[in-house]
């Protein structure tokens, strides 16, 4: 049924868009394609994991949990490693991020196994019914939570004093070192709170997705055509292409078959890369945008 794919799409679409956010973020203020973003979700789906067999915790209430942790492993990596190269090239950056990716990626196996796990919460079976339209309320809860943190980042970079020094050091690194700001630390509140953004995204799928160690790597080719899609480095732009990405993925699965879901999926990439390779909401660069 029609109505049915695109409320799975658009549903769907709100966790892409949150997913997207931080490697966005990364790649506007930095310059850096952070292919350590999805090991940050992947850790934080095995975050509430453990607190939901350990302890007993909800997997919303580990939201929190999720953030605080990767945030915390975000800006430890971004100071000790990334500060270190990110003034060099963009290839070493790449490099260096696939190399944390995959050291996340052989310590989760290692302490976890490969085997497929999963969360499944008192209401994950649930469903409201709407004009003959199921809608599941595992995946209405994580398009909420995707819309609120996307628009409690926006209100953190538009509101508060640290928002602007990102959006400062974005638009000028050099005029804002001279203002006092210093572009390191800034660099590590900006990955970290992009893992922030991650982890909360690897809560979510905890509850839709099977979680195991490669499960991140299902989100990469979603964070690079919605960042495309959207605007480099814009908020805003990730939210709306994440529901537009959602709604692409689902017609194409309906009319064509989930086998052309991907392909789809890289053909709208490319035809944004062609037609306006700034994006929905971005421009020359990230700054002018702000």
């Amino acid at each position: 049924m029609l109505w049915q794919a695109t409320t799975n799409g658009l549903l769907l679409g709100g966790l892409y868009g949150i997913a997207t956010i931080g490697f966005s973020m990364v790649w506007g203020v930095m310059g850096v394609i952070n292919l350590a973003h999805t090991g940050f979700i992947m850790l934080g789906a095995y975050t509430t994991y453990g607190l939901y067999h350990w302890v007993g915790l909800d997997p919303i209430a580990s939201i929190p949990i999720s953030m605080a942790a990767m945030f915390a492993l975000g800006y430890v990596l971004q100071v000790l490693i990334l500060n270190q190269i990110i003034r060099t090239s963009l290839l070493l950056s790449l490099v260096v991020t696939f190399g944390i990716e995959l050291v996340m990626v052989d310590a989760v196996s290692n302490a976890f196994t490969s085997d497929v796990r999963s969360v499944n919460a008192s209401y994950a079976a649930s469903s409201i019914e709407l004009f003959g339209v199921l809608i599941p309320v595992v995946r209405l809860v994580a398009a909420g939570f995707s819309i609120a943190l996307g628009i409690a980042f926006y209100a953190f970079l538009r509101f508060t004093r640290a928002g602007q020094m990102i959006l400062a050091t974005a638009l000028d690194r050099e005029v804002a070192a001279l203002m006092g700001i210093n572009p390191e630390r800034i660099y590590a509140l900006t990955a970290g709170a992009g893992a922030a953004l991650a982890g909360a995204t690897g809560s979510l799928a905890s509850m839709l997705f099977p979680i195991m160690p490669g499960m991140g790597l299902t989100f990469l080719s979603a964070v690079f055509v919605i960042t495309v899609l959207g605007g480099i480095g814009s908020v805003e732009g990730c939210i709306v292409a994440g529901f537009i990405y959602g709604l692409v993925q689902a017609w194409s699965g309906y009319y064509l078959g989930a086998n052309y879901q991907e392909i789809v999926g890289f053909a709208l990439f490319l035809l944004v890369l062609v037609l306006r390779p700034q994006g929905l909401f971005g421009r020359a660069f990230f700054g002018e945008h702000a």
